[in-house]
């Protein structure tokens, strides 16, 4: 494995299953390196929030596919609630509040 340097984000570092993405696609490492901390911090935690294995695989690769799109922040995406530099949003506290109560019940 190659010991580049990849900028990681603020609140998160950077993964290994996105670090080998980002380092066998020179497009889309220099996008990466083009985007802000905070906005790296975005795609990492949306790569690394999901359970699944199989949906992260897809996460990456759509992270990947995007940025060499142009795309500076995950679509979709309510955004990192792990930054402590910020206070979470009324709407989405009240996202995460219907998520857990539905999690919950299940």
């Amino acid at each position: 494995m190659t010991s580049k340097v990849i900028s990681s984000g603020t609140a998160h570092s950077m993964s290994s299953d996105l670090r080998q993405a980002l380092v066998s696609d020179e497009a889309a490492l220099v996008a990466w390196e083009s985007l802000t901390p905070l906005a790296r911090n975005e795609w990492i935690c949306w790569v690394t929030f999901v359970k699944k294995a199989e949906t992260r695989h897809q996460h990456v690769m759509r992270a990947i596919a995007e940025l060499k799109m142009g795309k500076r922040r995950p679509c979709c995406w309510l955004g990192c609630t792990h930054r402590s530099d910020k206070k979470i949003s009324p709407s989405v506290q009240a996202i995460m509040k219907r998520q857990r109560k539905t999690k919950s019940r299940g």
